[in-house]
C-alpha cells in the first residue's frame, strides 16, 4: 500500500486562512500529513479547514494570533490535543495589507506603528511558534521548522523597510534554530519565495510592474502558489532530512542575477551579439 511523503505527520501552517499558506496547507495533506490551518481570521482558517475534510484528509482549524505568546501557547496545546503531536512548523504568517503598506515606506516616512506590527507577526510572531511548537519536536527527537522569507529580505528597495528587515531576521532565525536543536533531531531552513501570486493577485497588480518583475525572472513566466507549496512539502518531509540551517530560494532566479541583466538581455538582442 503507497502512502505520501508527510503520512503521520502534523504539520502546523500559520496563516493558513489563505494565499500561499492555505496552498501549502493543502499540499501537504495531499502527502498525507494532519494539517492545523492557524490564522487570527477564524472564518478563513475553518473555511480551507474543512476543503481539505472534504478531499478526504485531515485538518483542523484553530483561531490563533501569532503575536501573542498567550494565544500561541493554547494554539499548541490544542494541537497537542486534538494530534497527539507536531512535527512541521510552517512560519508563513506576515503582515502586508494594503493599511499596512501605507504605513510601511522608506525610513525616513516610516510609520513606526506599522515597523511595530510588522516586527510583531512576521519576526516575533515566527519566534513564538517556534518557541512552543519545537519542544514538541524535541519530544519526538525529530522536527522541521520552515520559515518563509522573501527576495526583500536580501535586497534593498524603495519601499517595505519593515517588512524586509523582519524577513532577512527570519533567515537567521532558521540558522539559530539549526544549530540550536539539530542534534535534537529538529532542522530548520527559510524558504525564500518570489512572487507566485495567485490568479486572482494578478489583477491587483498594475500590468507594467508585473512585466517588469517577469522581465527580471530566469523562467519564463512567473510562479504559481503549487509550486511554493510543494517546496514547503519537501522542507516538511524526511526527503530534505540533510538540509538544515539552509536558505532555499523559490523564485525563478530572480535574486541570483546582477540588476542590469533584464535591460543588458534587451541590449544584447538588438545588437545581435553578447560581444562586449
Amino acid at each position: 500500500m503507497m502512502t505520501g511523503k508527510l503520512t503521520g505527520k502534523v504539520a502546523v501552517v500559520t496563516g493558513a486562512g489563505g494565499g500561499l499558506g492555505a496552498e501549502s496547507a493543502r499540499v501537504m495533506a495531499s502527502h498525507g500529513a494532519s494539517v492545523v490551518i492557524a490564522d487570527i481570521n477564524k472564518a478563513a482558517a475553518e473555511s480551507v479547514a474543512a476543503s481539505i475534510v472534504e478531499q478526504g484528509q485531515k485538518a483542523f482549524a484553530i483561531e490563533t494570533d501569532v503575536s501573542s505568546e498567550d494565544s500561541v501557547k493554547q494554539m499548541v496545546a490544542s494541537v497537542v490535543e486534538h494530534f497527539g503531536r507536531i512535527d512541521v512548523l510552517h512560519n508563513n504568517a506576515a503582515i502586508l495589507s494594503a493599511e499596512q503598506r501605507q504605513g510601511d515606506l522608506d525610513v525616513i516616512n516610516m510609520d513606526v506603528d506599522a515597523w511595530d506590527r510588522a516586527m510583531a507577526v512576521n519576526l516575533r510572531g515566527a519566534m513564538l511558534c517556534s518557541k512552543h511548537c519545537i519542544p514538541e519536536m524535541i519530544k519526538l527527537q525529530r522536527g522541521s521548522v520552515i520559515n518563509a522569507t522573501s527576495g526583500l529580505g536580501t535586497m534593498g528597495d524603495l519601499t517595505l523597510s519593515a517588512y524586509a528587515a523582519s524577513k532577512a531576521a527570519l533567515i537567521m532565525l532558521a540558522k539559530s534554530i539549526a544549530a540550536q536543536y539539530g542534534k535534537q533531531g529538529v532542522r530548520a531552513n527559510a524558504l525564500l519565495i518570489g512572487l507566485a501570486p495567485a490568479e486572482n493577485a494578478h489583477g491587483s497588480m498594475p500590468a507594467r510592474l508585473l512585466d517588469i518583475i517577469r522581465e527580471n525572472h530566469l523562467t519564463p513566466e512567473l510562479g504559481t502558489p503549487r509550486q511554493i507549496a510543494d517546496a514547503v512539502a519537501f522542507l516538511a518531509s524526511d526527503e530534505s532530512s540533510f538540509v538544515t540551517g539552509s536558505t532555499l530560494s523559490v523564485d525563478g532566479g530572480f535574486c541570483s542575477h546582477t540588476p542590469s541583466l533584464a535591460a543588458t538581455r534587451e541590449l544584447f538582442a538588438e545588437l545581435g551579439s553578447n560581444k562586449m
